[in-house]
């Protein structure tokens, strides 16, 4: 911007109004992960608590979330938590924004329950998958992997946030989140990750509130 200011006759303007707007957007979503992590760290992250359907929370965000491969999704039904709606939807787009940065050809969500009192969400991709030793790490704040999976990712690689406040919300929400490869190979290669976030249901399943 700089320089085609200095030489106004001279600047692609459009290209530059693109990649501005662009990195304004990428700026954005930073300051507001910040923030997220700021409220925290001081115990406010959850702002409501409120009888939340799962199933319909996590249509709303599959429908939602851009995606560059294909997401199925496998809902039970009338399985309800009580929390916050916008941050497990946020938890849920955070997830699938991570898959959809390293699958290849499909993402899979699932939502069921584990016993009367567990919901149990998982996104799996069927990317190059996160090795034993930083499927931990990968929790970390500014994360970035440098293994595989992010050279697969090339330059869609994010700020090493979002699993981070993903861990945030579930905790918040009383639950717990880990990630297993997908599926093993013939020749014992594992391939791809499936986050599973368990959460305290709303009383038993199916009840209504």
């Amino acid at each position: 911007m700089e320089v085609g200011l200095a030489h106004p006759d001279q600047a692609p303007w459009p290209e530059l109004a693109t990649r501005a707007v662009t990195e304004t957007t990428r700026l954005q979503r930073l300051v507001e992960a910040l923030l997220l992590l700021a409220r925290s760290d001081d115990d406010t992250l959850l702002r409501q608590h409120e009888h939340v359907d799962l199933a319909t929370l996590a249509r709303a965000a599959v429908d939602g979330a851009p995606a560059r491969v294909p997401v199925e999704l496998d809902a039970a039904e009338n399985i309800r938590v009580t929390g916050d709606p916008d941050q497990l939807t946020r938890l849920i787009r955070n997830l699938l924004d991570n898959a959809d940065r390293y699958a290849e050809r499909t993402i899979e969500v699932t939502l069921t329950t584990d016993g009367p009192a567990t919901a149990v969400i998982r996104v799996a991709d069927d990317g190059p998958g996160i090795p034993p030793a930083d499927r931990e790490r990968v929790f970390d704040r500014f994360v970035r992997l440098e293994a595989a999976r992010t050279r697969h990712a090339g330059e869609s690689t994010g700020t090493g946030l979002g699993l981070s406040i993903a861990r945030d919300i579930v905790t918040a929400h009383g639950g717990t989140i880990s990630v297993t490869s997908t599926v093993r190979q013939r020749d014992g290669q594992e391939r791809g990750a499936t986050f599973t976030v368990r959460l305290p249901v709303h009383g038993p399943p199916w009840e209504t509130a």
